[in-house]
């Protein structure tokens, strides 16, 4: 899961976050709310792949924080809306061509 909390106080500012959410998208992440977005990875080696890759598009300015949890705890997320409760959809599977 990657948090963000990023400036878009001027043009050039709205312009990195935009940046920064389209080359999440690139990477196969896919925005769970709006300054969060999660990936599915099968394995932690997997996950350091793109905690890496999250590193090397960071912003100039703005907050980003990662947090890796397992199938079970995504699963175990109780999330509301509007006082009722949905059901949390698991991020895609990746599939592999080897």
């Amino acid at each position: 899961m990657v948090f963000f909390d990023l400036p878009t106080e001027t043009k050039k500012e709205r312009r990195a976050a935009t940046l920064f959410r389209k080359q999440l998208m690139g990477d196969g992440f896919t925005m769970f709310q709006f300054s969060i977005y999660v990936r599915h990875c099968a394995s932690r080696e997997n996950a350091n792949v793109h905690i890496r890759r999250v590193k090397s598009i960071l912003p100039e300015y703005g907050q980003v924080a990662m947090i890796a949890i397992t199938d079970k705890q995504f699963g175990e997320i109780e999330l509301f809306s509007n006082q009722k409760e949905e059901i949390v959809s698991a991020p895609g599977q990746q599939l592999e061509l080897f």
